[in-house]
């Protein structure tokens, strides 16, 4: 069965709402002021406390150093390193070396790719770090050509332009190990209650 992430938490009553809803992922985005959900390490912080701790908290990185990653993962207690830049294997490669050595159970490293065509496809799956997720361009709340996944070898995370209702289209089809969605759960640009709730039933209920 695939899994759910819902992104882009900035508020504590969006806590109130994933702690609810019980997806399985929760995501921060950290120190990256283009966004409008933009935290800083120590908001999420607080924010982690309150998350239930069956929920595994994701912190998503954008061109950070190593050292402020780790830091921060350390700081807030992450599960899950998510790094949505330009970031390589040389830098998922150390940043592997920085945890083992900070952590008992280090974080899993997740990578975003844009994809818009079979060859982005090889990229994402040639990479180094633990999952791989795939997105149409980062934040744009479109989603991308899906029939591309057709051609998959590697398990991956599916992003980009999800909504509640196309959840159950992608899962059943495409069979992702994870769905994570955003702007899809979102009214006037912030969390909605009702459609968290939707969006994680959607994943969670047997599709025949």
């Amino acid at each position: 069965m695939s899994k759910i992430k819902i992104c882009g938490l900035f508020r504590e009553c969006d806590i109130e709402y994933v702690n609810e809803a019980m997806p399985d992922y929760a995501g921060f985005i950290i120190d990256f002021p283009k966004s409008h959900r933009n935290l800083s390490p120590t908001d999420v912080g607080e924010l982690r406390k309150k998350l239930n701790p069956k929920i595994k908290a994701v912190g998503v990185f954008v061109n950070r150093s190593v050292e402020f990653v780790c830091s921060t993962a350390k700081d807030a207690e992450l599960d899950v390193i998510q790094l949505h830049g330009e970031e390589d294997n040389l830098y998922i490669r150390r940043l592997r070396e920085r945890l083992s050595q900070e952590f008992l159970n280090p974080p899993v490293i997740w990578k975003a790719f844009k994809i818009k065509s079979k060859k982005d496809l090889d990229v994402a799956e040639g990479s180094s770090a633990d999952e791989i997720l795939l997105d149409n361009g980062y934040g744009t709340g479109k989603a991308f050509d899906w029939s591309v996944l057709e051609n998959s070898i590697r398990p991956f995370i599916l992003a980009g332009g999800l909504t509640p209702e196309k959840i159950k289209d992608a899962v059943k089809k495409y069979e992702p190990e994870c769905v994570d969605v955003s702007s899809g759960v979102e009214s006037d640009r912030k969390k909605d209650r009702e459609k968290i709730l939707l969006a994680v039933r959607n994943v969670r209920q047997k599709i025949i």
